[in-house]
């Protein structure tokens, strides 16, 4: 027995073959497009430890917000920024960051001593945060270094300055940037 097709089944046969075809290509380029790694322009959220060599914590945000920042921006410091490239959501990696690639070495030019009446006396304490401006107008945090008898050394150095910094990371988050709205074009009269 002979069996014949009409045209209007080889038809269906084919549309559904193209279907199903076009089907299989979407998907497989959804499944290459989900696994999103940090890259350049890429936002990213995490949550983070950071340790001293001493293990002591100086800081959390784990359960807390999670820090959110663009790479390749320069907004988190280079060291960790380049050992979190090409990592994925749910990626956790323990990060030593050396002092050149964080907040510098501690530089004996940042050391100023001023008179010991320029100073309140509450703050007269070696370790004391102050606050001022410089005279470019920009905000200083100098920290009390020393205490002489008629003057005062204060630390403009950061904080973290020649410290090693330890690192436990967690990628919560990867999206691409979102294009910055532009301004509505001014009307010509």
């Amino acid at each position: 027995m002979h069996q014949h097709r009409t045209l209007g089944e080889m038809l269906s046969a084919c549309v559904l073959v193209a279907l199903l075809a076009m089907i299989l290509t979407s998907a497989a380029s959804q499944a290459v497009d989900t696994t999103q790694t940090v890259s350049e322009g890429k936002n990213v959220s995490l949550e983070y430890t950071l340790k001293l060599d001493d293990k002591s914590v100086v800081e959390s945000n784990v359960g807390k917000q999670p820090l959110t920042y663009t790479h390749g921006t320069r907004q988190i410091i280079p060291g960790l920024e380049k050992a979190l490239e090409g990592l994925a959501v749910g990626d956790t990696k323990e990060v030593t960051v050396a002092p050149a690639d964080a907040y510098g070495e501690q530089d004996p030019n940042a050391l100023q001593e001023v008179q010991k009446q320029l100073i309140p006396a509450d703050a007269l304490v070696v370790g004391t945060r102050l606050q001022g401006k410089a005279a470019d107008g920009h905000m200083v945090y100098p920290r009390v270094a020393e205490i002489k008898d008629d003057t005062v050394v204060l630390d403009f150095n950061h904080p973290l300055a020649g410290k090693t910094l330890h690192f436990d990371v967690k990628i919560l988050d990867i999206q691409q940037k979102q294009p910055q709205p532009q301004e509505p074009a001014q009307k010509k009269n």
